[in-house]
């Protein structure tokens, strides 16, 4: 009997011992996000401008059809950002084309004034973007 509650004792001691083994481990820590641009907020707003311009230009002025897709592209070669910040520029101007989308349904005057209003923002944003970070 008491080699055999020698043996139970044992077993236990070595259950309960594994798992401060098993602590003593390393941990893998997570990759460091990577540093923010400080010219991502810009660069997303930008995103979104072009967005809604590229609605409502081809809302009101149907010959410039994908002018703004095709500059948002040029925009996202030049760049070269990675994937995460590539995902969130295009969701960005996903999102600037389908609130306008919801709200215009022909080129009305307020339509007009509000593709002219971001046709200045985006040139602000784009101007601020160059001069501020541009090489």
């Amino acid at each position: 009997m008491r080699s055999n509650l020698f043996i139970r004792a044992l077993v236990v001691l070595c259950l309960t011992g594994l798992p401060a083994v098993a602590q003593e481990e390393v941990e893998q820590r997570p990759p460091e996000p990577e540093q923010k641009a400080p010219y991502e907020d810009e660069l997303l707003r930008l995103a979104e401008v072009m967005g809604s311009v590229h609605y409502l230009s081809a809302l009101c002025a149907p010959k410039a059809k994908s002018v703004w897709r095709d500059r948002m592209s040029e925009l996202i070669l030049t760049e070269k950002p990675a994937e995460p910040l590539k995902a969130q520029l295009v969701t960005r101007f996903n999102r600037g084309y389908e609130t306008y989308s919801l709200t215009y349904r022909s080129c009305t005057q307020s339509a007009r004034l509000a593709l002219d209003r971001y046709g200045q923002e985006g040139a602000k944003l784009a101007r601020d973007i160059a001069d501020r970070y541009g090489s």
